[in-house]
């Protein structure tokens, strides 16, 4: 899709799967002349197999072995914004078009304190440091499109089908037996995240 052709090893593929794929006259210069524009990719953490040993973490998946040099949240996703840096270099020197992180995000315990109030520095100093290490794959050379953050209001964990895993700036009064009002409250991170928005990601602080 990107490079306009199929790897050279797909042939060898169907036939081992026996896979009979049937090309009509065109369809290769159709796949050379409409190849995608940019890569968008999601990225909440990095993964390493120690001996090659996948580890399964609690939210389903293949997660990697955990390492003891990197910050775990909850449910056993390390932080790793040195890594989005590292694999924005390897994307685009690999594919050599705009690459566009679509999702980025931190699932998190939130707690509300006194007066009402969601004080989610983490989120914060999450957010923070990966639009940090995007910045710096700019300046590596990398051509960036954007950044979405995963997401902007609480809703059911897909991972876990949980609410306790929560994602967003704004908070949502639900539990994980479905009882609450569905009343939203702005988390600390929301009129930061709104700040960042306006300058364009220059104000970080």
């Amino acid at each position: 899709m990107i490079r306009g052709k199929y790897p050279s090893y797909i042939v060898r593929v169907w036939e081992e799967e026996g896979v009979d794929v049937h090309m009509e006259p065109g369809d290769e210069e159709l796949i050379r002349d409409y190849t995608s524009d940019y890569l968008g990719f999601s990225y909440y953490r990095t993964s390493a197999h120690e001996y090659s040993q996948p580890f399964y973490g609690d939210t389903g998946g293949d997660q990697g072995t955990p390492t003891p040099y990197l910050e775990s949240t909850p449910w056993g996703w390390q932080i790793d914004p040195l890594g989005l840096r590292y694999t924005l270099n390897e994307l685009y020197d690999r594919y050599q078009i705009p690459l566009f992180v679509v999702e980025n995000g931190l699932g998190q315990v939130d707690e509300i304190a006194e007066g009402g109030k969601i004080h989610d520095d983490y989120r914060i100093d999450y957010v923070r440091r990966h639009i940090r290490a995007i910045k710096e794959a700019v300046r590596d050379g990398v051509e960036i499109m954007g950044y979405t953050y995963w997401g902007p209001i609480d809703i059911v964990s897909a991972g876990t089908g949980e609410m306790k895993k929560r994602y967003g700036f704004i908070y949502v009064d639900r539990d994980n037996e479905g009882k609450g009002t569905l009343a939203r409250m702005k988390k600390d991170s929301f009129e930061w995240y709104k700040k960042v928005l306006a300058s364009n990601g220059e104000d970080l602080d």
